[in-house]
């Protein structure tokens, strides 16, 4: 794995993790070793607020490896980011204990409001935080390997898979409501305790979600970075340029989709399951459909084939989102639909894939200047990023 993220380092990852890694560390120490009055603290919910962010764009990055790279518009990423999401609640739920409502020790509250007698067959082991955190990756990559490999099996592409991504993500919403689930039904998993043993609400605890969420984010740019830049990812651009070529040249091209779903998926389910305790409740309208429509617009706005535009997309979106809602409530959902439409229309590589674009066609036209004027033109540097498909 080391060896793996290793290759992901260059001029386009490496700077976007290092910003990461040391935002991870700053933000945390502006929030415990400032005091209230210096003009440096970070405050709490600032912390808790642009932590959940982080964990919006991580699962910005996981849509853009099979949407941007791979040409799968995925309606239902919110899916696994709501299953990791569960899972972890089921661990935090777990360790609450005696301390709840009713005082029982084994079964959450809500199971003993609704007369259960037993702990189901699912909830055992996550008691344990190394399980938890195994099936935080293993459900949701599990569904997406069943569900992909009948899909890419069955070669439905386009508007068709998008829209049996976004039915899937609906079956599970009506699936977790009702309260025979066993997951809390509509009011889902709440009133969390500990986390590890730490208090979930102290400001150390939020300080290492924080940095958690931000190191997970540069790790997911450095595996994105590190697929697309390998001999797997160009077979993965080309299944999204020209996918019955690629087919025709030999290539299993359903393989190359399942693997780049699955991973997308697993990394889904960790922003899902770091989002969690920051946020203190996962319920099923985190299944919701217009949930991964918002996801698609982050990375559409952003700049998807680009490593930092789902990033950009999620923090200016989301950001926008909490101004408006608190400013002006009944006009945000203009104001998201009107984006996506500009962005559409004006932007169509996003922002980021717009600026790359840009720089690249400034530096093209300087190399042509220089060789007319007999002097040696400068090396081309290789395009900032791939570009999306027209």
């Amino acid at each position: 794995m080391a060896r793996f993220l290793l290759g992901a380092l260059d001029r386009r990852a490496t700077p976007i993790a290092l910003v990461l890694l040391v935002v991870a560390v700053l933000v945390p120490v502006a929030h415990l070793g400032l005091p209230a009055s210096h003009p440096l603290h970070v405050p709490t919910y600032i912390v808790a607020l642009v932590g959940k962010y982080l964990c919006y764009a991580l699962l910005a990055v996981a849509l853009n490896l099979v949407w941007g790279y791979c040409g799968i518009l995925s309606l239902g990423h919110g899916a696994f980011f709501a299953l990791g999401g569960y899972a972890m609640g089921m661990y935090l739920m777990r360790q609450i204990g005696s301390r709840g409502v009713y005082g029982n020790p084994t079964l959450p509250d809500f199971m003993v409001f609704l007369n259960w007698k037993s702990l189901p067959w699912y909830w055992h082991g996550f008691d344990q935080f190394w399980f938890a955190a195994l099936m935080v990756l293993l459900v949701p990559g599990l569904l997406a390997f069943v569900f992909g490999w009948f899909a890419f099996r069955s070669r439905v592409t386009g508007v068709y898979l998008s829209i049996i991504t976004q039915a899937l993500t609906y079956a599970l919403l009506l699936a977790f409501f009702r309260n025979d689930m066993g997951f809390g039904g509509n009011n889902g998993l709440t009133d969390f305790k500990d986390m590890l043993g730490f208090n979930i609400q102290s400001s150390t605890t939020r300080s290492a979600l924080f940095a958690a969420s931000a190191i997970a984010l540069a790790l997911g740019v450095l595996i994105t970075s590190a697929i697309v830049r390998s001999k797997f990812g160009k077979v993965l651009i080309a299944v999204r340029d020209a996918e019955s070529r690629t087919r025709f040249l030999g290539y299993r091209v359903e393989h190359v989709k399942l693997f780049a779903f699955v991973v997308s998926a697993c990394m889904a389910g960790v922003a899902g399951a770091l989002y969690v305790p920051q946020v203190g409740i996962i319920n099923p309208s985190e299944f919701a459909p217009a949930n991964s429509i918002e996801v698609v617009i982050w990375t559409a706005v952003g700049g998807r084939a680009t490593l930092a535009g789902p990033i950009v997309g999620a923090l200016l979106v989301n950001g926008m989102k909490t101004w408006f809602t608190g400013a002006l409530p009944e006009a945000w959902l203009f104001v998201l639909g009107g984006l996506f439409v500009a962005v559409t229309l004006f932007l169509p590589r996003g922002i980021v894939g717009t600026l790359a674009h840009g720089w690249n066609a400034l530096a093209e036209r300087r190399r042509a200047a220089a060789a007319e004027g007999g002097r040696d033109p400068e090396p081309k540097p290789s395009d900032l990023e791939p570009a999306p498909a027209e």
